[in-house]
C-alpha cells in the first residue's frame, strides 16, 4: 500500500490529493485500501462529476497482489466501499489482467447497475502513466484517464 500511495500521488497530484492509507469506514467494520480526495477543477476526474453527474469527491483504490484474475468478489468488494458522499469512483490497482476485457465487462455491469465506476490499473498502465511523465508528457495523463473512463462508460 505505500508503494501505491506514492505511485498514484505522483502521478494525479494535483487533481487527486490527501492520500490516506487503509481508512476505517463503518465504524471500522470495513477499510479501503487507499483514499484521495479529488480535487480536480478541469479534466477528466472534473468532469466526472460536474458533467457526468458521478459522485466523486473521493476517489478509492484498492490493492491486489495477485498472480490470478482480480473477479467478480474484488469488483463487489470495492463497489461495497462507495456511497453517495465518499464518492463512486474506485480504482482496481493490480498486477496484470490475464482476461482484460472480461474485467472491464464486469465494471460495467457494476456502472450499469448503479455501484459505481470501477477503473482497472495494471502494472502495464502504471508503467506507460509513468513513462509519459518522464517522457515530459504529464499533461497527457489526463487523456489516459478518460480514455479508461470512457472504456467503461461507452460501452
Amino acid at each position: 500500500h505505500r508503494l501505491m500511495i506514492g505511485v498514484v500521488e505522483f502521478l494525479f497530484f494535483p487533481v487527486l490529493t490527501c492520500p490516506r492509507k487503509e481508512l476505517e469506514i463503518h465504524e471500522g467494520r470495513k477499510r479501503i485500501d487507499i483514499v484521495m480526495e479529488n480535487s480536480a477543477v478541469e479534466g477528466a476526474f472534473h468532469s466526472l462529476h460536474a458533467v457526468k453527474k458521478l459522485p466523486s469527491a473521493y476517489v478509492a483504490f484498492e490493492c491486489k497482489n495477485y498472480s490470478t484474475d482480480v473477479a467478480n468478489p474484488e469488483l463487489d468488494q470495492l463497489a461495497g466501499r462507495f456511497s453517495t458522499n465518499r464518492g463512486k469512483l474506485g480504482f482496481m490497482c493490480c498486477r496484470t489482467f490475464d482476461d482484460r476485457n472480461l474485467f472491464v465487462t464486469r465494471c460495467r455491469d457494476t456502472l450499469t447497475d448503479d455501484r459505481g465506476l470501477i477503473l482497472a490499473l495494471d502494472d502495464e498502465r502504471i508503467d506507460s502513466m509513468l513513462a509519459l511523465v518522464e517522457d515530459g508528457q504529464r499533461r497527457q495523463l489526463d487523456t489516459e484517464i478518460a480514455a479508461l473512463i470512457d472504456e467503461v462508460w461507452l460501452a
